[in-house]
């Protein structure tokens, strides 16, 4: 009975594919759409890809054909392997055929991948590349390779020398950083070659048969210029390439004193100096370096060190007291020498005198002549000076001791200056001349407030009574002198204040007194 089923079924199928419309139709059935290209050659093998009535045989279809997927999943390995979603998982499910020729049947998100899901896990660096920077777009996945070289071979700065080991120094964390022991070679790195950038030695990435001698690498900078042969060693040491061990002392006729042993050696020693066989090498007298230098220009020989020694070029030994017949005192013991050895630095000898420096700051004028010392001296040339007034023919008294020079003398040569008290003090006269010059008849240099002026002997008017107690301004209106009509007569001073309005006279006297005002005295009829 099943077999009569099947035969009238294919004969079902025959009547409906003798028609051109059913023709279509029944390729549909039998084929849904076209294969990828990649299966196209096989596009007429169904039983390649699908058994009969049976969707569980195709995935172990798929895997006979793609026997590297097959593989990774037996081992282990690879996404497939890797991933426990793959497990027994149809491969239809992720990869459906039959969408056309161009289909892409293996979908990958970029964005969503986990590339730990790999044989490659992605670490430091590398997560932040691109994916098509390992995986061009015509190659599989899969078949990208893993070794450092094979990606970054274009930009080896060793250029294969070292081998394709990469990971033996270098790291994902960055290209740059290294982890290459350089102790663990024929040259162990000290002082400050741990801080010398690789390319200093290993010129053009050459790090084979490198040579370890110093001069191989500092020939160039060799100041020396070979002259003192290739053990650079003897001298120099790997912490600081100028800090020297070189002992002057020992290996030299000149030992090193002073300031000297502080200088750098090509202060002494040029570029044509520095040579092994020592010509020209610089001579052991001061002269020899400090010629140039010379302030004297070789008028004192060349025996500098008469004066100079090695603590310091600037303190001399020389003794102007002893050596030369000008006893520097007071100031002049702190000066520079060319604060009075001017012309050619002691090639001619300044004269002793003071005015020889000091005539241009004299503020004299050169008219008090040329003997300051005979009132100034050397401790201070303002200060202390030791002129004596009273010897003048005008002796200072009272406030004119304490009075500054100046404030008499305006023209600094001290000379015709008037001596009489009107020649300064002409300015505040409140008597604006009215009593004369002879202002010592009633002043005195004490204080010029303080008077001796006599009213009763020195005027004709006698003070009585009250007029005694009065002060000068209360009769001598401002100003002082100025002059009344009848300066002697009462009605002079008390018009203002006269009672009787003029009516008795202007001879108060008659009846008032000049003890009390107000004291009446009337005269006898």
């Amino acid at each position: 009975m099943p077999n009569n089923i099947g035969e009238i079924f294919l004969f079902a199928l025959l009547l409906l594919g003798s028609s051109p419309l059913w023709a279509a139709s029944f390729e549909t059935l039998l084929m849904p759409g076209k294969v990828i290209e990649g299966h196209a050659k096989y596009e007429e093998q169904c039983e390649r890809c699908h058994a009969n009535f049976s969707k569980d045989e195709q995935r172990t279809l798929c895997l006979d054909c793609h026997e590297k997927v097959a593989a990774d999943i037996n081992k282990d390995e690879g996404y497939h392997g890797l991933d426990s979603a793959v497990g027994e998982t149809a491969c239809r499910s992720c990869h459906t055929d039959h969408k056309g020729r161009d289909k892409k049947i293996v979908h990958l998100d970029p964005h969503g991948f986990d590339h730990d899901l790999t044989d490659y896990k992605l670490e430091k660096r590398h997560q932040q590349v691109a994916c098509i920077a390992c995986h061009p777009k015509d190659r599989k996945h899969r078949d990208t390779p893993q070794l450092c070289i094979d990606c970054h071979k274009s930009d080896d700065p060793h250029r294969g020398n070292l081998g394709k080991k990469c990971n033996d120094c270098h790291s994902t964390t960055g290209w740059q950083k290294n982890r290459f022991d350089h102790d663990k070679s024929d040259f162990k790195l000290k002082g400050a070659h741990k801080k010398a950038s690789c390319n200093s030695c290993h010129i053009d990435q050459r790090y084979k048969k490198t040579p370890k001698q110093c001069i191989a690498c500092h020939q160039i900078n060799d100041i020396h210029l070979g002259g003192f042969g290739e053990k650079c060693e003897s001298c120099h040491n790997n912490e600081k390439w100028e800090k020297g061990e070189f002992n002057h002392d020992k290996k030299t006729e000149f030992p090193l004193r002073g300031v000297h042993t502080k200088l750098a050696c090509n202060s002494c020693h040029n570029s044509k100096l520095n040579r092994a066989d020592n010509k020209g090498n610089p001579g052991k007298t001061c002269i020899a370096c400090h010629q140039q230098r010379d302030r004297h220009r070789g008028s004192f020989g060349e025996k500098c060190d008469k004066c100079h020694n090695n603590e310091s070029w600037s303190k001399t030994r020389f003794d102007h007291q002893r050596d030369t017949k000008f006893s520097l005192d007071g100031k002049h013991g702190d000066l520079s020498c060319s604060s009075c050895h001017q012309a050619g630095l002691f090639e001619k000898k300044p004269e002793k005198s003071c005015t020889s420096c000091h005539k241009v700051d004299d503020p004299h004028g050169g008219k008090l002549g040329k003997e300051c010392q005979q009132c100034h001296n050397s401790d201070n040339w303002r200060k202390k000076i030791a002129f004596d007034h009273d010897l003048t023919r005008f002796p200072l008294i009272g406030l004119h001791t304490t009075t500054p020079c100046g404030e008499c003398h305006l023209d600094r040569s001290y000379q015709q200056t008037e001596r009489d008290c009107y020649a300064c003090h002409q300015q505040d006269d409140s008597h604006e001349g009215l009593l004369g010059k002879q202002c010592a008849s009633c002043h005195n240099p004490n204080d010029w407030k303080l008077w001796l002026f006599d009213h009763d002997t020195q005027t004709k008017y006698r003070l009585e009574g009250s007029h005694r107690g009065l002060k000068c301004e209360a009769c001598h209106i401002d100003p002082v002198t100025e002059q009344r009509a009848e300066p002697r007569r009462c009605i002079s001073c008390h018009r203002d204040e006269d009672a009787h309005w003029g009516t008795f006279g202007k001879q108060c006297e008659q009846c008032h007194l000049p003890t009390q005002f107000e004291e009446i005295v009337l005269p006898r009829q």
